[in-house]
């Protein structure tokens, strides 16, 4: 195995053990504020986990191509890549039914798919002074589009959930049968706000390009990308202050430029503190979840499902799926907050995953899609 970025597996790591503890509580009905999504506006530490995940793709991809040439080869191994991460975000929309003409066409891991698919082939093609224009173009662009295009059949344009031009053509393009179930008329992984969710990759494709500079001394580039960081999230804060709210949903330009902001002083102090600095003991746990993150991402999605097709008898006589069974059994009880037993819950799980994937670990066992 070749020599890694410890820095860059500890944040992957960190981001999937989030993602994994924010999607899977123990009861729905009682969560922590921090581990839930913005009602709409706004942005909890929740929000940040998928953005930072795409700004990771962008930073993993400067440094896994940087001697890659744009040759026949290099693009089928994108190419094939891209399917895989598609096709495993729709197995899981599909499994356990498998009825096509309801299923779920985009998602996370579709979106992974579609951002690593652009910035591989941007970074292989262009150069970093492009990838910056393609940036800012993106992020105008969306604003325009979401601000001042009118929507067909609704007037105006607006930042509503059910009728912005993102959800329209959620619904013209992919049909409302195939979109997020709880949304029902939208989907929060859309076609048309994928295009500045590009952007947290490209973001972290300059994060990377710029560390791997030679001609400046580390401590330098660590201070100019922390400045170029917040700057980030100056830019997103003013923009979101001018009328163009910070929206994960919605994927705005100002929550990109937030998140990605934010990412990169965030990747910043965990490159100090591990690369730098050499403490490196206590980022095992982490490591272990990135280096197989989207293995234990699908297997975190897929077993829940299975888990909820077995059904068995509580106490009180009730039918009840073996997820819920095994939460109101072995987890509730020892709890007098339901929310402090709905967070034991998804902790719980955390740890399990972690200490599987330490044993693949130790074992040299690492899945790649």
């Amino acid at each position: 195995m070749k020599q890694r970025l410890l820095s860059l597996d500890t944040f992957r790591g960190l981001t999937v053990a989030m993602m994994i503890l924010v999607n899977n509580p123990g009861d729905w009905g009682h969560i922590y504020w921090p581990l839930e999504h913005a009602a709409w506006d706004g942005c909890t530490p929740t929000d940040l986990v998928f953005p930072f995940f795409l700004f990771i793709v962008g930073v993993s991809i400067s440094y896994a191509f940087k001697d890659k040439q744009p040759d026949s080869k290099t693009l089928l191994r994108i190419i094939e890549r891209s399917l895989k991460l598609f096709g495993l975000g729709l197995f899981l929309s599909l499994f356990p039914k498998f009825d096509i003409s309801v299923v779920r066409i985009m998602g996370v891991l579709q979106r992974i798919s579609l951002v690593f698919f652009c910035c591989s082939i941007l970074f292989l093609y262009t150069k970093p002074r492009t990838q910056i224009g393609v940036l800012a173009g993106i992020l105008i662009l969306y604003y325009i589009l979401m601000t001042v295009v009118p929507v067909p059949g609704i007037g105006a344009a607006n930042l509503y959930a059910e009728t912005n031009l993102g959800a329209y053509f959620d619904r013209m393009i992919l049909g409302i049968p195939h979109l997020y179930k709880a949304a029902k008329v939208w989907d929060p992984e859309g076609l048309l706000s994928s295009l500045p969710a590009i952007g947290n990759g490209i973001a972290g494709m300059l994060a990377g390009y710029y560390m791997q500079n030679r001609d400046q001394e580390v401590h330098k580039k660590l201070l100019n990308l922390c400045l170029i960081g917040c700057m980030g999230m100056l830019v997103g804060w003013a923009w979101d202050s001018a009328g163009f709210p910070i929206n994960k949903s919605l994927w705005t330009s100002s929550y990109v430029c937030w998140s990605a902001g934010m990412a990169t002083c965030f990747w910043v102090g965990l490159y100090w503190l591990i690369d730098v600095k050499g403490y490196q003991r206590w980022t095992k746990p982490f490591v272990v979840y990135g280096v197989n993150a989207i293995t234990v991402f699908f297997l975190s999605g897929l077993i829940p499902r299975i888990l909820r097709m077995i059904k068995l008898q509580n106490a009180e006589g009730e039918e009840v799926n073996l997820q819920v069974w095994l939460y109101k059994s072995w987890i509730t009880p020892w709890f007098d907050s339901p929310y402090n037993a709905s967070l034991a819950g998804a902790i719980i799980l955390v740890s399990l995953w972690c200490g599987i994937l330490w044993i693949m670990h130790n074992k040299k066992i690492f899945v790649k899609v």
